[in-house]
């Protein structure tokens, strides 16, 4: 593939009006697949974020977000006989939770889904509040959209109604992976259900619209990738402190002009 950036076409509208309200806050999310390398690229964005001299926070979706969460694991572990725990390449498992996929568990997820919706607007707005520069979303929606029946109308329906009450960060990453080479990393779920989900979330990035696809590559590139992006979508607060120290090395008087406004709104990258 000789594109770093796959973007999303869609109606992408302003989401909410939270962003445009927003004076410097920036947040982002990360989705795709177990096993696709989010933990990895997050902290690597984070680390050289601060680098640049901005306050990063990180919210995690499952410890911060999703609601019910103990009655979520234990049915995976009690009804479903899933196990228990983080699959390891020394010690793989086998969970049962989003990837049992029922008529009736559906309408589980679709009722789930709204009480996290609902979640994660509060929580963007207390963290476009709070005093970070970026904010970095360890999963988002979309990590539980993709677990829907996509190919079904009325499902589709439902995402645009979820999506019309979730505020769209300014880059929403998805890191696709070979489902093979995630499942080597992190073994949880039967290679067929990747295969499964991986396409789920391709098909939901081009029904929500916004998202910027990272395509499949070695962990340096991504690194790489996601950085450069980020760089160029989030960086006003690292040229405004070189602004104001080069007006402050400046000597002979005269004023600097000002560095260029922050970009409000939703960022994406379209093909």
């Amino acid at each position: 593939m000789t594109g770093t950036y796959q973007g999303s076409k869609g109606n992408v509208d302003h989401r909410d009006a939270l962003l445009q309200r927003n004076g410097h806050t920036r947040f982002v999310s990360f989705s795709g697949i177990d096993g696709a390398g989010k933990s990895t690229q997050i902290e690597a964005l984070r680390m050289k974020m601060e680098e640049d001299g901005l306050q990063v926070l990180l919210i995690r979706f499952w410890d911060d977000i999703a609601k019910l969460t103990q009655l979520r694991k234990s049915t995976g572990h009690t009804l479903f006989k899933g196990d228990k725990g983080i699959g390891t390449p020394s010690a793989p498992i086998n969970r049962r939770d989003k990837n049992v996929m029922s008529s009736w568990m559906t309408c589980v997820r679709l009722i789930l889904y709204c009480f996290d919706a609902v979640s994660i607007r509060v929580a963007v707005k207390r963290a476009l509040r709070s005093k970070a520069d970026l904010v970095i979303f360890d999963r988002y929606i979309y990590d539980e959209l993709a677990n829907l029946p996509l190919n079904n109308p009325a499902i589709r329906a439902y995402v645009r109604l979820i999506m019309t009450l979730v505020p769209q960060p300014h880059i929403s990453y998805f890191l696709d992976a070979d489902p093979v080479k995630a499942r080597a990393r992190k073994p949880e779920y039967p290679l067929e259900f990747l295969y499964i989900n991986r396409q789920s979330y391709l098909a939901l990035s081009k029904l929500i619209g916004g998202v910027t696809v990272i395509a499949p590559m070695p962990i340096t590139e991504v690194e790489r990738s996601v950085l450069s992006y980020a760089r160029r979508k989030l960086s006003f607060r690292v040229f405004r402190q070189k602004n104001n120290a080069s007006m402050a090395s400046n000597d002979d008087g005269k004023e600097q002009g000002k560095p260029d406004p922050p970009q409000i709104g939703p960022a994406f990258f379209d093909y």
